[in-house]
């Protein structure tokens, strides 16, 4: 796939910098897909792209502007002129329109705002207006709306004339004469049905539909279940806005999926590459605070456990097989438990039955690999180490109980963590990977040196 990307890429490229005509140059760049046109832009010039600017037309620039990603677009937006910037804006998605315009310095911004058309600046207001966690800040309003009361007839009359402006027409919404939302009509049902058909016959009242001021992470889901090429977006009062296309859910998805995969890395927020220093430093620096006073908090628990140490200095030779071990099956259980969690249906019986099957499967993994070191390390330490094979298997047997002891703690603790912040609802994706695994960590350090000085020393009385 990446290989026909790039291929396509090189073609455009000498189409743009070959010496053809610009009426025969346009019409190759046209047998070529808008998302591939934005793929090849950055790797113009900037005298290159003044060329595509003026040799494609307009709606040709939009679609291909809809492809690339914000950033990009503002910049290209200021190196051309600002009558045609606002023109290509204008025929944007607005969702995508306001992305790039938040790009844009402020002055620039309110002239390409003034030279678009009233229905525009409306419905920029109207989405900007939204907070950028709601679902209303990335809805668009390219869709088909119809009245009720209309004909067959003059519904695809109206289907027609909004047709010009509005391109995503597979799903035909009515509202009411207050503009109430009441149903949908598929396209394909317009279009067979006869003139004298009542359109009442075609409405779809059972529809799904999401609030414009609803939280993106309380109706994604909902979204992701329907497979519809649309979903309206209501106001308080129930009427309709705008909505939510199948590339929208994409996106949320996509940038959901990022967002959490950030948490998990221990970030406050995703990143790229093009971004500050300062800017990487503060995502990072939040959680690497945390971590660091709960790694103060291992390294203290350690400290008490000093005796252990020095009259049995053997046993640190093992302490990261105890810790890695430990911190491997807490995010394992941490990312079954998140991604179990997506799922808003669950009861509370179902996560109890969640917490006790990752307790059980960290039980018999602790069991196996507890039985495989206790044989592996008894033998190591005999014959490498030079110790009586009572005192190797008295330490590999503490070693093999207490590998049992954290697996089975560490699952309960990767399993329990996100569903206890889940339920007071902060995002289970918080529960990340370095906060899970420093947690882990004092688990299997508790564990480990505990049983050592209880077992070892306490009563087999190996110190020495």
């Amino acid at each position: 796939m990446e290989k026909r990307v790039q291929d396509y890429t090189q073609d455009i490229l000498a189409v743009i910098r070959s010496n053809t005509s610009p009426a025969a140059m346009s019409s190759k760049l046209e047998d070529f897909h808008a998302n591939d046109l934005a793929d090849a832009m950055p790797r113009l010039t900037v005298q290159e792209r003044y060329k595509l600017y003026r040799i494609l037309d307009i709606n040709m620039l939009s679609d291909i502007f809809e492809y690339t990603d914000s950033d990009n677009a503002a910049e290209y937006v200021k190196e051309m002129d600002v009558k045609k910037g606002a023109a290509i804006l204008s025929r944007m998605e607005t969702d995508a329109l306001v992305e790039v315009l938040q790009k844009i310095d402020k002055a620039k911004k309110k002239i390409l705002v003034e030279l678009m058309d009233d229905d525009v600046r409306h419905d920029i207001e109207m989405i900007a207006s939204f907070d950028e966690d709601e679902i209303g800040s990335r809805m668009t309003t390219n869709c088909i709306i119809i009245r009720e009361n209309l004909t067959v007839k003059q519904a695809m009359n109206s289907l027609v004339e909004q047709a010009a402006k509005n391109d995503n027409i597979s799903t035909i919404f009515v509202v009411t004469e207050s503009q109430k939302f009441y149903g949908a009509i598929d396209l394909k049902d317009l279009i067979i049905a006869r003139q004298d058909k009542s359109l009442e016959d075609l409405v779809a009242t059972s529809y799904p539909y999401v609030y414009a001021e609803e939280d993106i992470d309380d109706c994604i889901e909902e979204l992701k279940a329907y497979s519809e090429d649309s979903i309206p977006v209501l106001d308080n009062d129930n009427r309709l806005l705008g909505v939510i296309t199948s590339s929208n859910i994409i996106d949320l998805v996509d940038d959901e999926m990022g967002e959490d995969y950030a948490m998990l890395a221990g970030l406050t927020a995703e990143e790229d590459l093009k971004e500050p220093l300062k800017e990487s430093m503060k995502k990072r620096m939040p959680w690497l605070i945390v971590l660091l006073g709960l790694g103060m908090v291992v390294s203290s628990v350690v400290g008490v456990f000093e005796s252990v140490v020095t009259q049995l200095p053997i046993i640190m030779a093992f302490q990261s097989l105890i810790l890695d071990m430990a911190g491997n099956v807490g995010t394992q259980s941490l990312a079954v438990t998140i991604r179990v969690l997506m799922d808003e249906s669950l009861t509370g019986k179902q996560k109890l039955e969640l917490v006790f099957k990752e307790m059980r499967i960290g039980l018999c993994n602790g069991a196996l690999l507890g039985i495989l070191s206790f044989a592996l390390i008894g033998l190591y330490i005999y014959f490498f180490k030079g110790k009586t094979l009572v005192f190797a298997y008295a330490v590999s047997g503490c070693i093999g109980v207490a590998l049992l002891l954290a697996m089975l703690i560490s699952s309960a603790v990767g399993t329990c963590i996100p569903l206890f912040f889940k339920k007071v609802g902060v995002d289970p994706a918080v529960a990340s990977g370095p906060l899970i695994t420093t947690v882990n960590d004092l688990v299997a350090v508790v564990t480990y040196y505990g049983l050592g000085w209880v077992f070892l020393i306490g009563v087999l009385h190996l110190a020495g």
